[in-house]
């Protein structure tokens, strides 16, 4: 039995434990740690080291190195700095390494020592320098705080998406304070820092006194600050060697520890306590290590969901193990495998040691059709690695044009962008690969690419119909299409043309385009149109009032109500205008003056071609029985029934329909018998049947 319990120890009372290494420790450090700033991301991940800059040992001339480890101390990254001096590393929540420099810009490196951006902290802290930094992590992503030469503070709640908040001034600070730090209360982030014995809270506009409850007196400043990673505590270290630890709201004392060693610590830092669940804190000196506390309510194990584990395998290339926990945890695929293949892929794209077919080909039998993977994303990847042949052998595998598309044309493949466009049928995508060529072809080039491909040509032409009329003209020039350059001439001396010699001409244009393309019906009418213009603009010099752009009928009807009876049969004649028109015309003018006694001089003048049916119409229309009964004597027999029944003379319609023994007409003049002073008519009607059916 011993055997088997000969590693275990005593831990406490009722208790044992034992140790056995889970891996080896493989630390190779080029600089010592007392030399160089230190970063380590939290929950066991990386850890960055660059010598400082401020450390005076050994020559400036000598470029240190930035060296990045695992936890573990295998190094993942080791590359010369060739930047500015840095005042501060510090590792985001997505483990990208952020190098704050004296002189306010931050380099963004990945894991592996791969550089991804920079950005500034604005000019502000350009022109006064950087004295102090802190890199912190609060719901809204990983932020940065910065205190400057002018002894100011300047913040960023989130470096992704970069707002620059200038804190309010403190009152007496001209030099650095004896400690700070960023507290994050209420979604608002906060600075918090000791002057001597006094201690400052800013916030966005006002900078406040503070004072720790229940606080020991006699407290002369303090030495350093820490607050938990939830920021719900707070712990300070005076220069009489007590710890107060509390609510980092500073409403409420937890606890107070006495050390007894006055010296300013290195380091001041929160943890779990390893019985129970406990808060502490950790307090290091450069020989000696102390741990106080009595805080409840840890929460540290619950910030570190699955899918944040999941992507720091990732980040650490290890793909197979985070697969095998997806499919041991049953994640959906989509969240799980999916996404961690997906990052494989773009991985695999760097590989330049590899061919583009090889890696293509890898890269579509490992993923298929796997759902929730993007292979516009992982193009995406391959193009920004400088491998554009690889980018248009994966975008084949993507089945999803409007995916295809935007990065094609990134990639200035717009001619295949386009073709890709029509292949989808998705005219919008269609649309935007053509406007995409319009600006980046001279317009020779762009009007040969839209001739091979007639829908875009199609769907350019219904923008410039609405947009570019010129380049319009232009593309009909190029096809030799004369009957849409016809057409283009006459919308343009309408919309484009004010004055007549202009739209004249225009119309001449619009005519020769006509002839050339063998259309003389268009090209006469155009003509037609081009005569009346002149001689309507003749009229309003001779006659004043309103004749542009009438109708030729219009025109007509024009001049008959102004009573120029002698012009408008003039114009009837030049326009060959049918004399079934005229008449109509001429009528309905008259009627409208209420001219009647030209009326009847104009129905006597000669044998009206449209009959005298109308007559009685249009008098009847504006109410003049005594003029229609005129007419109604003269209407063809076939049509007097009616022309009775217009001008309300049923009987008299009844006599014409016996007279011609039509039924049809009989049928419609017993409708029209409707009051009691209709009686006898209808039973003369009916006689008349009852007659008609006997013989």
């Amino acid at each position: 039995m011993d055997c088997y319990t000969a590693d275990w120890n005593p831990l406490g009372e009722a208790a044992f434990y034992r140790k056995f290494e889970l891996y080896s420790m493989d630390w190779d450090l080029k600089e010592p740690l007392r030399d160089c700033l230190v970063a380590a991301a939290p929950y066991g991940g990386p850890i960055a080291l660059l010598r400082n800059p401020w450390k005076k040992e050994k020559s400036p001339s000598i470029r240190p190195l930035l060296q990045i480890y695992s936890s573990s101390g295998v190094a993942l990254a080791s590359l010369l700095w060739k930047s500015g001096p840095v005042v501060l590393l510090g590792w985001s929540a997505e483990e990208e390494l952020l190098c704050v420099q004296e002189d306010g810009s931050v380099l963004v490196y990945g894991l592996h020592g791969d550089f991804r951006r920079h950005f500034s902290m604005g000019n502000e802290v350009l022109q006064n320098r950087v004295l102090d930094a802190r890199v912190f992590h609060t719901e809204f992503g990983s932020g940065i705080a910065i205190l400057t030469g002018a002894h100011r503070f300047t913040l960023s709640a989130n470096v992704g998406d970069l707002k620059l908040r200038r804190m309010p001034e403190v009152p007496g600070l001209q030099a650095l304070p004896s400690c700070w730090t960023v507290l994050f209360q209420d979604r608002v982030t906060l600075v918090l820092l000791a002057i001597g014995p006094d201690l400052f809270l800013l916030d966005n506009t006002a900078c406040s006194g503070v004072v720790p409850p229940g606080l020991t007196p006699g407290v002369g400043g303090f030495l350093q600050m820490a607050v938990s990673f939830n920021y719900r505590y707070l712990a300070l270290f005076t220069d009489t060697g007590h710890i107060w630890m509390g609510l980092a709201s500073l409403k409420e004392k937890l606890y107070e520890f006495n050390c007894n060693i006055r010296a300013p610590p290195k380091q001041i830092a929160w943890c779990n306590r390893p019985k129970g669940k406990q808060k502490a804190v950790v307090v290091a000196w450069e020989r000696r290590l102390l741990v106080a506390g009595n805080a409840p309510e840890s929460i540290q194990y619950k910030q570190l969901t699955i899918e944040v584990l999941l992507d720091r395998l990732v980040l650490r290339r290890l793909y197979p193990l985070a697969i095998q926990i997806c499919e041991y945890l049953r994640l959906p695929e989509v969240q799980g495998v999916s996404r961690i293949l997906a990052h494989w892929a773009c991985y695999k794209v760097q590989q330049k040691d590899v061919s583009d077919e090889d890696v293509a080909r890898a890269i579509n039998q490992k993923l298929g059709d796997t759902p929730g993977v993007s292979y516009s994303d992982i193009a995406a990847r391959a193009y920004g690695c400088g491998r554009t042949e690889l980018a248009i052998k994966l975008l084949e595998y993507e089945p999803r044009s409007g995916e295809q598309v935007p990065l094609l044309l990134k990639m200035k493949r717009s001619k295949l962008a386009l073709s890709k466009a029509i292949e989808s049928g998705d005219t919008d995508l269609v649309f935007t690969v053509v406007l995409h060529l319009k600006n980046e072809l001279n317009r020779g080039d762009f009007f040969m690419t839209l001739r091979n491909q007639p829908v875009a040509l199609s769907l350019y032409r219904q923008f410039c119909k609405h947009q570019e009329l010129e380049t319009l003209k232009d593309l009909y020039n190029q096809d030799d299409n004369h009957q849409e350059l016809g057409n283009f001439h006459i919308r343009a001396s309408y919309a484009a043309e004010e004055r007549i010699e202009g739209r004249v001409a225009a119309l001449q244009t619009a005519a020769d385009e006509y002839y050339k393309a063998k259309n003389e019906f268009a090209a006469k009418a155009t003509e037609e149109q081009m005569r009346l213009l002149r001689l309507q603009r003749r009229l309003e010099d001779e006659l004043g009032g309103h004749f542009l752009d009438l109708s030729l009928h219009d025109t007509v009807t024009s001049l008959l109500l102004g009573g120029n009876n002698k012009r408008a049969e003039q114009l009837a004649r030049d326009f060959r205008i049918p004399d079934k028109r005229f008449w109509w015309l001429k009528l309905t003018a008259l009627a409208d003056r209420e001219d009647w006694e030209e009326l009847e001089k104009f129905s006597k003048s000669k044998k009206s071609p449209i009959g005298y049916l109308p007559f009685v119409e249009v008098c009847m229309k504006r109410h003049n029985k005594f003029e229609a009964k005129k007419f109604a004597a003269r209407v063809s027999p076939e049509q007097k029934v009616k022309a009775f029944l217009l001008i309300g003379d049923v009987a008299q319609a009844a006599d014409v329909a016996i007279e011609h023994r039509n039924e049809a007409e009989l049928s419609l003049v017993l409708s029209h018998c409707t009051g009691a002073s209709d009686g006898a008519t209808a039973d003369k009607i009916q006689r008349a049947r009852a007659l008609a059916q006997r013989k």
